[in-house]
């Protein structure tokens, strides 16, 4: 009797064990971000998008305000096209904000980051940002560096 006690009690914490780790699980995917509770796309290209990837952050001033949806190559432009989800509460952005791809960290996950412009104009679904800074390609900056001293030693 002692016995099938222990076995079930053993049961239960494996149990709240796994449904902790799905909960767990649930909060680190963001899978609540991922339900469209009003928002609005808007576009910007790219001349490299440097390792953003979908469903990257985009913030202001630090604050979330928005993923990215979807990154694609854009064949008459020649860069990349970034498809970014707004949330509705950030309705009030003008047409002339920039938007940067930024580095969480020294080598951590690419997020976009935006700086609002001051036109009295907002930005409306389907509107394309036009200022835009790509990412910084490390071996770029390292390659520009070597030659740059190369150039100087001679």
């Amino acid at each position: 009797m002692q016995s099938k006690s222990i076995e079930i009690l053993v049961g239960l914490f494996v149990s709240l064990c796994i449904a902790a780790l799905f909960f767990l699980a649930l909060q680190v995917s963001n899978f609540r971000d991922l339900q469209d509770n009003g928002s609005y796309t808007v576009l910007a290209h790219f001349e490299n998008a440097g390792g953003l990837k979908s469903k990257a952050l985009i913030s202001m001033a630090g604050v979330p305000i928005g993923r990215v949806a979807e990154i694609s190559f854009d064949a008459e432009n020649y860069d990349a096209l970034v498809k970014m989800r707004i949330d509705a509460r950030y309705k009030n952005l003008p047409t002339d904000t920039s938007a940067s791809i930024l580095t969480s960290g020294l080598l951590g996950d690419k997020y976009i980051g935006l700086t609002p412009g001051g036109l009295d104009e907002y930005l409306q679904e389907g509107d394309t940002i036009e200022l835009t800074q790509s990412a910084l390609v490390l071996e770029r900056l390292i390659s520009q560096f070597l030659f740059n001293s190369a150039d100087k030693d001679e």
